[in-house]
């Protein structure tokens, strides 16, 4: 059973408290999962997405306080979309000027309106409006009204030397069809999926490579549904482009393997299962801190070199 599209987005942020202020206060996303990057436990790892913390509406961050810029070139994520209500433009266009997010001109891109922003980081992100997402469920913390919240992630833009080799990649391994060309980006879809189903291709041939630091995005995951669609797509990797992956490796809430696709990003592949609730209840979600096994018993040490995030 292939579910296809994207899985999350993770990201390299700057101060931690900073971060969840404006992606869970001024975005309004549930805070879905408070834990610790797995190979730097002194370092946050925050997950932001719906209500249920489903597959497809996750953006995780790694908050570095002192972080240096990163710089925008090929073989990088140039901008993360979230799908927002149809009549839902005008309110964002009013909230991000009222919070002193500078945005750009609502813009056509493949039929949707689009509005363009960046967070305190400098990270490109969108809000596109799309017809239909109301019906869909939505996080109501009290910040953004239901009828005009995020959905989910709309999709995400590749900054790339030359297009091609990734589009083989999205075809034959994770389910993605080209949807269109437009003002030179090709544009990669994952047909029926509600979240996450974009992937655009944008060429930058001559651009510098990018740099990264805070608003880069570190890696984009696609999902698998379980662990024997993951190997699936780990031996078509290796078959069709031999490409290897890393072993696989167990954060909690999914299982990933990563790659580097041709263009230079960094990809994972990650399993639905087993899902953000499967240390903590569902509606208290993100609330506590919570650790890898191998972490416990340094919890109290932990705590005390993580950023307040209050």
């Amino acid at each position: 059973m292939q579910i296809n599209g994207i899985h999350h987005v993770t990201a390299i942020a700057g101060p931690a408290r900073r971060n969840l202020d404006f992606y869970s206060r001024v975005l309004g996303l549930r805070l879905v999962k408070k834990t610790v990057n797995f190979d730097d436990p002194t370092t946050w790892h925050l997950y932001f997405g719906d209500a249920d913390g489903a597959p497809g509406t996750i953006l995780t961050f790694f908050p570095w306080e002192h972080v240096a810029p990163g710089r925008l070139g090929v073989g990088e994520t140039q901008e993360t979309a979230f799908s927002i209500p149809a009549t839902a433009l005008d309110y964002w266009t009013q909230r991000l000027a009222a919070h002193g997010v500078v945005h750009e001109a609502p813009e056509r891109r493949f039929g949707e309106a689009v509005l363009a922003f960046r967070d305190p980081d400098g990270m490109r992100l969108a809000l596109v409006a799309v017809p239909g997402s109301d019906s869909e469920p939505a996080w109501d913390n009290g910040e953004v009204p239901v009828p005009s919240a995020i959905r989910g992630l709309h999709g995400v833009t590749l900054l790339l030397a030359e297009t091609g080799p990734t589009a083989a990649i999205l075809s034959e391994v994770f389910g993605f069809a080209e949807g269109g060309r437009e003002n030179g980006i090709v544009r990669m879809q994952a047909a029926g999926t509600v979240h996450g189903g974009i992937v655009d291709l944008r060429e930058g041939r001559g651009s510098l490579p990018a740099r990264l630091g805070g608003g880069s995005v570190h890696h984009v995951a696609f999902r698998a549904h379980d662990d024997a669609e993951q190997a699936r797509m780990v031996k078509a990797l290796s078959d069709r482009f031999g490409l290897r992956t890393t072993g696989q490796r167990d954060r909690n809430y999914f299982r990933s393997v990563y790659f580097r696709e041709p263009g230079g990003v960094l990809f994972e592949i990650a399993t639905d299962a087993p899902g953000f609730a499967a240390d903590e209840p569902a509606e208290r979600l993100g609330h506590e801190l919570k650790l890898p096994p191998q972490y416990e018993k340094r919890r109290g040490e932990i705590e005390a070199l993580l950023p307040a995030l209050a």
